[in-house]
């Protein structure tokens, strides 16, 4: 089967009904696609949840709860837990960065001009300060930071030849990330939210050992206007080696929406993946209920222990590529460090080229000389998060975008299907 026919047959199991959306000033972008489809979790009859783990003790015995919370969380203090490599795992509300908060001050005074009368006040404010976006100057408009004669008005407001506006605001500008000159794969974008479908080897934020080269430079870089955002406006996050679909926010109040909806559930999100599993096996346990909380020892693994958080992820469609190995198409239902990764490996079906959970377990019984080599081989865990659905923070509008599988996992897919 060729590279392209096998990427064909994959994109018509998974790929919905798209229509194009512009994008302005996209660095290398790509066409934007919008849309949406239900994706409700069609789990079998026979499905089973697989089942936590205690902590134990190095005699044996179970650890008390009360010594094994009280370690997680001396764990979790480490400084050395806040790693660059995560998997998609959404920000808590203590990470933000305000210790670091700078204020920059916005000032602005403007008479309108016989000429510029009759016009929409949004659509003028967004000629006279095209510092800022236009959706961060409605936002202002809203909270009377944008005033016209003194008053608050709506964005639909026409001005008068004489109007006076004048522009009071302060702009949080976090952290000391420095911009960089950084290619990014833009897949949808509009005045409010931005999504990026980041490449193998990027690091998301800047951090121990990787200050430099991460998407939050490259954002600062293209969109100056994200460094008053915390993270530049990132709503969550994928680990380094995992591929594929990142939203983020452009303003404060879009950024904050969409963290509320990956809270509530509103957002979802689905990975493509290779593991080392038959598909009867898998299927009986579509859905993956176990809690994750950092590993009692090894302070950068993750793992299935009844004092961590509640973790809940979805088989949703299972591909066998021969007797041993399988193409899923996941949903998360939560968003725990590693979650994916983890759940999968407990379960005894971890993903091809995970070199944390995976091991040993990835060679299965039948392989040819060819496949043992691509899977010892391939250079990291063989995961795209691929689809993106989330309410638009500002129109309401149902969007979904997708990005279809890189060219490594197609290939490793062709070799475990000869």
């Amino acid at each position: 089967m060729s590279s392209k026919t096998f990427s064909k047959t994959m994109s018509s199991n998974i790929s919905p009904e798209t229509s194009s959306v512009p994008s302005e000033n996209s660095p290398n972008s790509i066409n934007n696609q919008a849309g949406f489809t239900d994706n409700t979790v069609q789990s079998n009859s026979d499905s089973q949840s697989a089942q936590p783990s205690d902590i134990i003790e190095e005699n044996g015995s179970p650890m008390p709860s009360s010594k094994a919370e009280s370690l997680e969380q001396s764990q979790l203090s480490s400084k050395a837990d806040y790693e660059a490599e995560i998997e998609l795992e959404d920000f808590d509300d203590e990470e933000e960065d305000s210790a670091d908060s700078q204020s920059l001050e916005v000032h602005a005074e403007h008479t309108v001009t016989t000429e510029e009368a009759g016009q929409r006040i949004d659509k003028l404010a967004a000629e006279l300060f095209a510092d800022h976006s236009r959706a961060q100057l409605q936002e202002w408009l809203k909270s009377g930071n944008l005033t016209i004669n003194g008053s608050v008005e709506k964005p639909k407001y026409r001005v008068k030849a004489g109007d006076k506006l004048l522009l009071e605001a302060k702009l949080e500008q976090h952290g000391n990330d420095q911009p960089e000159d950084i290619a990014l794969d833009i897949v949808y974008e509009d005045e409010s939210v931005l999504v990026v479908n980041k490449p193998v080897g990027m690091v998301v934020h800047p951090g121990a050992g990787n200050w430099t080269g991460t998407l939050v430079n490259g954002l600062l870089f293209h969109y100056p206007n994200q460094a008053h955002l915390p993270r530049a406006g990132l709503v969550h996050r994928i680990d380094k080696n995992t591929s594929g679909l990142l939203v983020i926010g452009k303003t404060k109040a879009a950024q904050l929406e969409l963290q509320e909806q990956l809270k509530d559930k509103t957002v979802y999100r689905h990975y493509q993946c290779i593991v080392a599993g038959d598909a009867p096996s898998l299927t009986r346990q579509r859905t993956i209920d176990a809690p994750i909380g950092r590993h009692r020892t090894q302070r950068t693994k993750m793992t299935v222990t009844s004092v961590g958080k509640p973790a809940v992820t979805h088989i949703m469609n299972i591909t066998p590529l021969n007797e041993n190995y399988s193409l899923l198409d996941v949903q998360l239902e939560t968003g725990r460090t590693h979650q994916i990764r983890v759940h999968l490996s407990h379960i005894g079906h971890p993903i091809i080229g995970d070199d944390v959970y995976g091991n040993r377990q990835q060679l299965r019984a039948g392989l040819t000389q060819e496949q043992r080599d691509a899977i010892q081989n391939f250079p990291r865990q063989a995961l795209h998060a691929y689809q993106l659905g989330f309410v638009h923070p500002e129109t309401g509008e149902d969007i979904e975008v997708t990005a279809p599988l890189p060219e490594d996992i197609i290939q490793l897919a062709e070799i475990l299907s000869e």
